[in-house]
């Protein structure tokens, strides 16, 4: 294997660094949305609304198409990224909607943590961590 230039090497450093700091934020950022997801999955459960909102997730699939496009990134990939998230935050809505909610959530909204709370969903609220909410 050939020496790699000291300033290419430099400059992959520079643009590694970059990179692992945008990833930071990305999983930052998805956490903050998560949160909000996990307080609208609360709120459903407590008033018997579905899961999932299809006419929400089609607005929100055009919005982010939209902005991808004037982003310059990748609309269908955009898409694919916001359907990923999506299905995670039903999921996730079937789960408090069923009264069983990690972490140790409960009904103020706060968290305990390292515990399991099961029961009814006025004991459920948002959690720390990846638990998402896609559209909603």
């Amino acid at each position: 294997m050939s020496e790699i230039d000291e300033s290419v090497r430099a400059e992959l450093t520079r643009l590694r660094e970059s990179i692992d700091n945008i990833d930071a934020a990305v999983v930052h950022m998805l956490a903050e949305r998560f949160k909000c997801t996990q307080q609208v999955g609360v709120l459903k459960a407590k008033h018997h609304l579905p899961p999932a909102d299809p006419a929400r997730e089609a607005r929100q699939i055009t919005r982010l198409r939209e902005l991808a496009g004037s982003a310059k990134l990748d609309p269908a990939f955009a898409e694919k990224l916001l359907n990923f998230i999506i299905a995670e935050v039903i999921r996730h809505h079937e789960t408090i909607a069923d009264g069983t909610v990690a972490d140790g959530t409960v009904a103020d909204g706060t968290v305990t943590e390292g515990t399991v709370t099961e029961g009814p969903v006025a004991e459920a609220a948002p959690a720390e961590g990846p638990m998402t909410d896609g559209a909603r």
